[in-house]
């Protein structure tokens, strides 16, 4: 987990924007610096002159919803005044019309609760954002269902994303103030997270590995993210755990968040998900998902600092898998990896 939870934010780090998954499809996403000439101008006004296909209401909109970030954090207020030099970042989403963010009383399998946040223990198969063909039944839904203050926050207080097909621990926050410094600490690399994954192509048992390739969008599919030069730097590190069958189990730890970014690094590398068809991973061991697991989650308690670390368990798919494989389970940290 978290190694200091009292250390301050590093400086010469870009900060990330708030991650994205599959549940929610951008529409156009912005990224630049605030030029001299702009110093002082209303957030809702720059943007609708950069951005001049959609209307100043809907920007404003997004605004208050959470789609904007300003040095990577979220800002609600369209009149905020930006400053020369910061980092704007926007992701223009279809118009709030065209959304149902209904409340739902939805079974959420919740992993640890407190007036501050949430951590959620996801299946596989739950869309955590509505989207086209997923306005209802998903985590926001449920957020919204299981209590009142999510209405107010953006994204209903998610600050991370898993994939529908990908299970395992998320944080929500449940107060502006725990938004915030959890979006903080995400972009600062301040959140530890580890997964699982079963994986086609042979390893040894202690094998490591780092993919740093940068991720963006795939030109040869809309559905796909793959290694590009003009992506975004993303890292990851693996450890193999043991396989056979011509399969390996691996343990990765994610040291940024792009969309798909284990899916993308492994599949590029030559070791697709098993079951992961859309980046050519086959079916195997009774899989009909994606084999990925969000195993361990470790952060610092937003208003107590305090450290904290959940695990959740194999659902019943991947665990059923993972003994057809004879691998021990993972326990442990996953040391840092030297760049080769």
């Amino acid at each position: 987990m978290t190694d200091d939870c009292s250390r301050p934010l590093s400086g010469g780090q870009e900060p990330e924007a708030a991650e994205a998954g599959e549940g929610e499809e951008a529409l156009l996403e912005f990224d630049a610096r605030v030029p001299a000439a702009d110093h002082g101008e209303r957030l809702d006004r720059y943007l609708a002159a950069q951005i001049s296909s959609y209307s100043r209401s809907h920007l404003q909109g997004l605004i208050e919803a959470g789609h904007v970030l300003l040095d990577g954090l979220p800002v609600l207020q369209s009149s905020r005044k930006l400053k020369s030099g910061q980092r704007l970042q926007a992701r223009v989403v279809a118009p709030e019309a065209q959304r149902a963010f209904q409340a739902e009383d939805l079974p959420l399998d919740i992993v640890f609760e407190d007036e501050h946040l949430l951590v959620v223990n996801k299946p596989a198969g739950l869309v955590v954002h509505p989207a086209a063909g997923h306005w209802q039944g998903t985590l926001l839904n449920g957020l919204l269902g299981h209590h009142a203050s999510a209405a107010q926050l953006p994204r209903a207080g998610i600050v991370h994303r898993l994939d529908k097909d990908t299970s395992g621990l998320m944080v929500v926050g449940k107060t502006l103030a725990a938004v915030t410094s959890l979006v903080r600490d995400l972009a600062a690399r301040q959140v530890s997270r580890h997964y699982l994954a079963l994986a086609w192509g042979a390893a040894q048992a202690g094998e490591q590995r780092r993919f740093d390739g940068p991720i963006g969008r795939d030109p040869a599919s809309r559905i796909r993210m793959a290694v590009v030069a003009a992506g975004k730097p993303a890292m990851t590190d693996a450890l193999c755990l043991g396989g056979g069958q011509g399969m390996a189990a691996w343990v990765c730890k994610l040291h940024s968040g792009r969309t798909h970014q284990i899916r993308v690094h492994l599949s590029q590398a030559g070791h697709p998900l098993v079951a992961d068809t859309v980046y050519g991973g086959r079916p195997a061991l009774g899989l009909g998902r994606q084999a990925l697991h969000a195993r361990r989650l470790g952060f610092c308690h937003p208003a107590t600092g305090a450290p904290l670390s959940f695990e959740a368990p194999l659902p019943a798919d991947m665990a059923q898998a993972w003994a057809l494989l004879a691998v021990k389970p993972w326990q442990g940290e996953l040391p840092n990896l030297s760049p080769p």
